[in-house]
């Protein structure tokens, strides 16, 4: 394996995974789908964690035809339905393999208007943080006696939009919605819930908790961002900022790619790219906004989501 600094890491530098098993929520397209066939090809068992079975069974092909003899998984898991998420997690504890990896990636983000999931929490937080929280908390006591195990989150630049979350509030009940807020506010939750996690697991247990950011990848959600423009707003988009600013999603997954499998991380760390605003470039630790290190916010939005969720940590 080629040696690395922080300004040449890539996706060729992640080690051998053989005998290892990363569940990845999300993975049938974007940065989700390049993480996986970067650990298929490193040898690694993926399950591909989805709410679409009929993608997750293409994605799978596509992996399949990439990498001959990849052992790849699809698994349902809609993160907006606890009933979901409680089902996916009895189905992924009942398997025949341990979890050495849960990178939790899908997200949505920038819904126009407001929307709640099936257990009536504000879609992107629902989805975004609590779905993951639930998860995470549902096979963490799969992972905690696993040496190397690791709980990726995957945050966002958009944390830092939306002025300080409203704890009292989380769900948007009582506030005019802001569906930038709301996005921003589900992708700080993700960063607060990873540091928390990892203070908790830090009491020896065999497992860290890290997140990552893909900085400006090129995904469904970036295209469709920037398809709301306006013809004028994309063609300026497309020809000033989008070669400064945004990258193949193939790059995007190399902040989760180095936080889920670099030797050298640990616990609590953030990974993001190394270049200009974080958007582009090889993955290096980087800071995240104030309010995500407020350990009195970690520990209230911590357990408001048990409340919410009605699931507990084994740490």
């Amino acid at each position: 394996m080629p040696t690395r600094t922080d300004k040449q890491w890539t996706a060729q530098h992640v080690p051998d995974q053989s005998g290892r098993t990363a569940v990845i929520t999300g993975a049938n397209t974007g940065i989700g789908f390049e993480t996986a066939l970067v650990l298929a090809r490193r040898g690694a068992r993926v399950v591909l964690a989805v709410r679409d079975a009929a993608k997750g069974a293409q994605a799978k092909e596509r992996i399949v035809q990439a990498v001959p003899g990849a052992r790849i998984t699809v698994q349902s898991l809609d993160l907006s339905s606890l009933a979901s998420i409680r089902a996916a997690a009895e189905a992924l504890r009942a398997a025949d393999f341990r979890i050495d990896l849960l990178i939790n990636n899908a997200g949505i983000m920038f819904a126009k208007q407001l929307q709640r999931t099936a257990d009536g929490f504000e879609a992107q937080l629902g989805t975004n943080h609590l779905g993951h929280f639930a998860l995470t908390g549902l096979l963490l006591d799969r992972m905690i006696d696993v040496p190397g195990s690791r709980v990726v989150t995957v945050s966002s630049m958009g944390h830092r939009q939306g002025g300080p979350m409203d704890l009292s509030d989380i769900n948007w009940t009582t506030r005019a919605y802001s569906p930038t807020a709301a996005y921003g506010h589900s992708k700080r939750a993700n960063l607060m819930f990873t540091y928390e996690l990892q203070r908790r697991l830090a009491q020896g247990a065999r497992t860290i908790a890290v997140a990552a950011h893909p900085g400006g990848a090129d995904t469904g959600g970036s295209r469709r961002g920037t398809a709301e423009r306006g013809p004028i707003g994309r063609a300026l988009f497309a020809g000033l900022v989008r070669p400064l600013l945004i990258q193949g999603a193939d790059r995007g997954a190399w902040p989760i790619l180095r936080a889920a499998t670099d030797p050298g991380v640990e616990g609590g760390q953030y990974y993001g790219p190394s270049g200009f605003l974080e958007s582009t470039g090889h993955p290096k630790v980087v800071r995240s906004n104030a309010q995500s290190y407020d350990k009195a916010a970690q520990d209230r939005l911590w357990k408001i989501s048990e409340e919410l969720t009605k699931v507990g940590f084994p740490v």
